[in-house]
């Protein structure tokens, strides 16, 4: 079996001391897996006279980034959109809009993406701010967390929205003075009305087409392997098919089955059922993606107020979880005992309060596992109760965050709706690491960029990746930025149970590397702003070269 024999690199590993060095200058590559991870000396004859040499001009190696939250259709389909995260004014929007609307006069509605509360004067839209610019078409507008969207009157109509429409469970319906829909659409009324209706109107093509892109883009960023969190038929399908004309997925990929509540427990029990049964079929080696487990989303988000808290916002509002306890705990208990991994949307802390209640009633009803750890999951934590993160690692339980949805520049409606000491201990990732429990980073992309290295630099230095100008945001926080690269790659290998096959570089494990342009190690942590990853190596293969 041939051999590769890379050299003339600085290559951060991101072993801890335990497993070996953390930093190594030439691996060997055999196989797609890692022959040999060390000094040049001992590559070099291991690899032998015949290998193949690439020498990398001195540049930065590291792990491969695991990408463990993110909506991979929904980042494709994103990516096509009216793109708005850095529009900060309702003018600015609007002009977009406009500008999207005269480049495809023929198109049948307008679709955009990753607008903030606070770029909208008092953070409250309306349909009718969107009907000033585009009224002749329907106008579907999704949050930057994507938990919320914005339509215009047209958008209402074509949804079959009026005053007489009932709030779905776990949802709302935004309404005037008057009870009329206002335009906004909160948490399930998002996704029983907006994704439902637009799900039906995208084609197999559509769909497939944003499969590609999000590959294409996240291999271009270094990402090595990834983990969907909202996974469902039409995903499925779609993968198989991108996987047959590509000859397979150029990376590793993991799914967790959305399981909705319905209110009716038979009907929540069915969809943990399908996702055991989907997890024995796409288990046994010949599927390019991998049914590891469920997700639950139990609340909404502290920017809308949608969030479960346990004290009131500052304007004395506050929300029911979308998953109460009573109607969590048994999908939660079938799908431990089925050996699925869960994973927990929980942002408020009186969600994830409860999260941790249904996952403890689980552990206590099924007992030990064999053969594996749990690994189960609670998605965000961005504000937890004091205690968390004990008490996750006590249980096993791994903190799964994402420093990019803390940058400054996007924070001072999430500040401002909570209003009060709360909002000095958000997003407290070093609580997790040094309590003990497993801290996996990722970005939740499309809610945020996908790219990795913005990613690190707000875990590294709680500074603003879009606007670096500003003040650090609760700088305790912070992270030294080699801890950082390990959350993104070893620890989230980890929370996906792959730990023994990827994640670090070391002997036996995936030859999954990105070579970056600089090194922020010895440049400083700005570095990571205009670094890029000139190439990225999957299984000892390069599939993205730039």
């Amino acid at each position: 079996m041939s051999r590769t024999l890379v050299t003339n690199a600085r290559i951060f590993t991101a072993n801890r001391a335990a497993d070996g060095d953390e930093w190594a200058e030439a691996l060997v590559i055999e196989g797609g897996t890692l022959a040999y991870v060390g000094d040049v000396a001992t590559a070099t004859r291991t690899a032998g006279d015949d290998a193949e040499r690439i020498d990398l001009g001195g540049r930065l190696v590291v792990p491969g980034f695991l990408d463990v939250h993110t909506h991979l259709h929904m980042l494709g389909d994103a990516l096509g959109r009216v793109q708005l995260r850095d529009a900060r004014s309702l003018g600015e929007i609007q002009a977009r809009l406009a500008a999207a609307r005269d480049a495809a006069p023929e198109a049948p509605r307008l679709l955009g993406v990753s607008w903030l509360f606070d770029s909208v004067p008092g953070g409250a839209p309306t349909r009718q701010m969107i009907d000033e610019v585009v009224a002749d078409r329907p106008v579907y507008l999704d949050a930057n967390d994507l938990h919320s969207t914005w339509v215009n009157t047209a958008g209402l109509a074509e949804l079959g929205i009026t005053r007489d429409t009932p709030d779905p469970i776990g949802g709302r319906i935004g309404r005037d003075a008057d009870g009329e829909p206002d335009g906004m659409l909160y948490e399930t009324a998002t996704q029983f009305f907006v994704w439902r209706f637009l799900a039906e109107q995208t084609t197999d093509a559509d769909r497939d087409a944003a499969a590609e892109r999000a590959i294409d883009a996240y291999l271009a960023t270094g990402v090595t392997g990834a983990a969907d969190m909202a996974f469902g038929e039409r995903e499925l399908a779609s993968i198989e098919r991108v996987a047959a004309k590509r000859g397979g997925l150029p990376f590793e990929f993991v799914a967790y089955w959305i399981v909705d509540n319905t209110g009716d427990e038979a009907q929540n029990l069915a969809q943990v059922a399908r996702a055991a049964e989907l997890a024995e079929r796409t288990g046994q080696g010949d599927s390019p993606v991998r049914i590891v487990g469920i997700k639950l989303i139990t609340d909404g988000v502290i920017d809308a107020c949608t969030a479960a808290m346990n004290e009131p916002y500052a304007d004395g509002t506050n929300e029911e979880p979308i998953w109460p306890y009573e109607h969590m705990a048994p999908v939660v208990a079938a799908a431990d005992a089925a050996g699925l991994q869960i994973a927990l949307h929980a942002i408020g802390d009186a969600a994830s309060s409860s999260a941790l209640d249904a996952l403890e009633h689980a552990i206590a009803v099924n007992g030990e596992p064999e053969g594996r750890p749990r690994r189960h999951r609670v998605e965000h934590l961005e504000y937890a109760s004091p205690g968390t993160a004990e008490r996750m690692a006590r249980l096993g339980v791994t903190a799964s965050m994402q420093p990019v949805h803390c940058d400054p520049a996007i924070m001072d409606n999430w500040i401002a709706r909570l209003g009060d000491d709360r909002a000095d201990r958000g997003f407290a990732w070093a609580e997790y690491r040094d309590a003990g429990a497993l801290l996996a980073f990722s970005t939740d992309a499309p809610t945020a960029p996908h790219q990795a290295l913005p990613n690190l630099y707000i875990a590294a230095t709680r500074r603003s990746a879009l606007d670096p100008a500003l003040d650090a945001l609760s700088p305790q926080y912070a992270l030294p930025l080699g801890d950082a690269v390990g959350h993104a790659t070893r620890d989230a290998a980890a929370s996906i149970r792959e730990e023994h096959l990827r994640g670090r570089l070391a002997d036996g494990l995936a030859a999954d590397f990105a070579v970056l342009d600089a090194d922020p190690f010895t440049g400083g942590d700005a570095v990571l702003l205009e670094a890029r990853v000139i190439r990225t190596v999957v299984g000892g293969r390069t599939v993205y070269e730039g």
